[in-house]
């Protein structure tokens, strides 16, 4: 169907006046209110009750990040099975329930019920984004895919910035109670938005196929990413992209503190830059979507980032480090658009769930891992030479995506050609 890569330009128009891309964004974008509000005011709070406890304060970690390694390819899977539309609103639903369930144990004064907040959206989350994902795949066309991912990222980065700021002051102007409301109203929200879609298409697999037994669709998902050289390649630089950026993002504090003398409020200022330059970057993706293949978008943010990461650790020049962060937050759409790009181009739609739930824990396990160990790395090595190990990683990212750039380009014209390139 797409040969060229400038089929037919879209415009930015025909995107938005898309009936899925308005809902699955005007539900994306309530969706991130509500989790960053939960995930700032989670943090306060707890911070407050529990005294800077580091035990309380890593648990929520835990609650946010572990549903992804456990749910993420359990909830692909259903998500390749079951109805998306249904799935996300359910999810949402669900989402919202058990935010005022935790209202209530509020106020009645059990506190620690926080936690089961964050877990059970972060776990229900694992089942509705790759069915986000799915409808994405079924609904928007090849030609727009790129931009309205771009647009989903833009709009994820936006939140990165503003998000916890938002979440800092419902907390401080409000407490914790109305955070919580605002929380559930906003599932409550995107569960409403979700409604404006078109049916779910009753499909031969979707309710009926229940009898064929998930741990054999698991298997056949594994089957499917191994099969494909493809994904092992995105495996790889999954990984590396999660450590890497594991390595590096704990450590903010003490590149501020440490190597450029600063005090630990101006944190912000960086982790803002960091986010304005996301926010562009994800604008200047957009635009390339159109023209530029996605394994370039790929092996660009990946370069840059391994630059921009070695310069941080390496030069205790203000100025300088400012314009590194900058590029470093810059070149992350690039390569999260470019991944999302290549799963949904790449994958038949009944496995979109699966290869997802496959990557995704990759990443993510790649950046917990490193992150649970940087503080023992910290102690051992100089933050520069921790910088400089995580470009190294970046780099290695790099060479596990130049197969891709030789690959994709062949992949474009004939779907079933995979098997004989190499």
């Amino acid at each position: 169907m797409s040969i060229p890569y400038q089929a037919h330009s879209p415009s930015v128009r025909s995107l938005f006046s898309n009936r899925i891309v308005q809902s699955v964004l005007l539900s994306g974008l309530l969706l991130q209110m509500g989790i960053w509000i939960r995930n700032f005011a989670i943090l306060l709070f707890v911070t407050e009750q529990t005294n800077k406890d580091p035990v309380a304060i890593a648990l929520i970690s835990v609650a946010e990040f572990a549903p992804i390694f456990v749910f993420s390819f359990i909830g692909g899977t259903f998500a390749d099975r079951w109805r998306p539309k249904r799935t996300m609103i359910i999810c949402d639903l669900l989402s919202a329930l058990s935010i005022f369930v935790v209202l209530l144990a509020l106020v009645y004064g059990g506190w620690k019920a926080i936690f089961f907040a964050t877990l059970v959206s972060s776990i229900l989350s694992q089942f509705s984004q790759p069915s986000g994902m799915k409808l994405f795949k079924l609904h928007v066309p090849e030609s727009l895919m790129g931009m309205g991912m771009s647009m989903y990222q833009t709009m994820m980065s936006v939140f990165m910035v503003f998000g916890p700021i938002l979440g800092t002051l419902i907390y401080f102007r409000f407490g914790i109670q109305v955070a919580i409301a605002i929380m559930g109203i906003c599932f409550l929200l995107s569960a409403a938005a979700l409604t404006l879609l078109p049916p779910d298409r009753k499909d031969r697999n979707s309710g009926q196929s229940s009898s064929v037994n998930i741990s054999r669709e698991m298997k056949l998902g594994i089957k499917y990413v191994t099969s494909k050289k493809i994904f092992m390649y995105m495996g790889a630089f999954f990984l590396a992209g999660g450590m890497g950026l594991g390595l590096i993002s704990p450590l903010g504090i003490f590149l501020v503190t440490e190597q450029l003398g600063l005090s630990a409020e101006s944190l912000q200022w960086f982790t803002s830059l960091n986010g304005i330059g996301m926010i562009l970057g994800g604008i200047i993706a957009m635009g390339l979507s159109k023209h530029v293949p996605p394994q370039k978008l790929l092996l660009t943010g990946f370069i840059a980032n391994a630059l921009a990461v070695s310069v941080l650790g390496t030069v205790p020049v203000l100025s300088i480090a400012l314009a590194a962060q900058f590029l470093s937050g810059l070149m992350v759409p690039f390569i999260h658009i470019a991944c999302n790009t290549l799963i949904l181009n790449q994958v038949e739609e009944a496995y979109v769930g699966r290869v997802n739930g496959i990557l995704n824990p990759l990443f993510m396990g790649g950046m917990v891992l490193n992150m649970s160990f940087v503080g023992v790395i910290k102690e051992q090595l100089p933050l520069g030479a921790i910088y400089l190990i995580a470009s190294g990683i970046f780099m290695i990212g790099v060479l596990a995506a130049l197969p891709l750039a030789k690959m994709k380009l062949e992949r474009r014209i004939h779907a079933a050609g995979l098997h004989h390139h190499h």
